[in-house]
């Protein structure tokens, strides 16, 4: 009787010779539920490589498809992040790690709502970076009611039902920047500060410890109302180009958001040697490197994107792995800093 063929197990499985072929040497995807119809059909009829296709459809069930939802591709920092989630994700241990990652044009709770539900439909298990809200959390708490596990990324979100926070420590970043702009300034004055909006727990954490640095550690300056950007640029330009004009004795910036290349459009050929206020910001991208070249910023806290991209990674593999335990993990990362003599 001669031995079973590739056409036999086609036939056998309804499916096309060239699909099989797919299934035998991973030429390309084949949806879980075909890959199993091969492998019953070549097991059914003796097939010789029935065994390699059950590694196959092993090996291919391995596989998590891991979601991360970033805020706007046009803010550098964020287009840096995704490839390193890209990066992190296709490195991650024995386990294929299949990434899918889309930003947000549209900052609002319902836009970020919908592409929570669009990117879970598709994926094993989420990340996200989001300003934190109820109907968020409402959208995260029903994904973990379907098996899909999420993780906070860069922001924390207050829903006990998210697996794992993955970031800094914004307490300690809020200070560090207090204590630049308290010990690099020529001498008390006001202090302005730019947030993205106080709704992402990272950027009011940050407001809250700058604050109570100045408060217990140098009193004499003057901390100003916080401004909020939403995370565009022209419109943190507009509210540096207006803390400039309203403060003439302001000795320092603190851009604690999104929006620093509109603080560093703002800040150019307004402040010179004689007027320089001590400027602070977070992240290091070409617009923020060259920046503290010219001496426009003095100072950036970056978040470590590789080992932030990784860390993450690895709390939703756990958490898909059934590793994570029933309480949310909490990864701080330590943060780099930046100034114009180590860039």
């Amino acid at each position: 009787m001669p031995r079973p063929t590739m056409n036999d197990v086609a036939r056998q499985a309804g499916v096309g010779v060239a699909t099989v072929d797919r299934v035998i040497n991973r030429r390309a995807r084949v949806k879980p539920e075909t890959a199993q119809r091969v492998l019953e059909a070549a097991e059914a009829i003796g097939f010789p490589a029935a065994s390699l296709i059950r590694r196959r459809v092993n090996e291919a069930s391995a596989e998590h498809r891991l979601g991360f939802i970033l805020l706007k591709r046009a803010t550098a920092f964020y287009r840096l992040l995704g490839d390193a989630l890209i990066e992190a994700a296709r490195a991650s241990g024995s386990a294929h790690s299949r990434p899918v990652v889309e930003y947000l044009d549209e900052l609002t709770p319902r836009a970020v709502v919908e592409r929570l539900y669009q990117v879970g439909a598709k994926v094993d298990a989420l990340a996200v970076v989001a300003a934190d809200h109820p109907h968020v959390s409402q959208a995260i708490e029903q994904l973990a009611d379907k098996g899909i596990p999420t993780v906070t990324l860069v922001t924390d979100l207050t829903t006990p039902q998210r697996v794992g926070y993955v970031g800094l420590d914004n307490r300690k970043v809020g200070r560090t920047a207090a204590w630049a702009i308290g010990r690099l300034s020529k001498g008390p004055g006001k202090v302005g500060i730019l947030m993205g909006s106080h709704r992402y727990l990272c950027q009011e954490l940050c407001e809250i410890s700058f604050r109570s640095y100045f408060r217990e550690n140098a009193p004499e300056f003057q901390i100003l109302e916080a401004l909020v950007s939403l995370e565009e640029p022209s419109l943190a330009q507009a509210a540096a180009l207006d803390l400039l004009k309203r403060h003439p004795d302001l000795v320092g910036i603190f851009v604690g958001g999104g929006g620093i290349e509109g603080v560093i459009e703002a800040l150019k050929g307004e402040v010179t040697p004689r007027n320089k206020l001590i400027t602070v910001c977070l992240d290091l991208t070409e617009y923020t490197r060259t920046a503290l070249i010219d001496g426009v910023v003095d100072m950036v806290i970056a978040h470590p994107c590789a080992a932030l991209a990784q860390a993450a990674v690895a709390t939703m593999v756990r958490a898909l792995e059934g590793k994570a335990g029933d309480r949310p993990t909490e990864t701080l990362l330590p943060f780099d800093i930046f100034v114009a003599e180590n860039v």
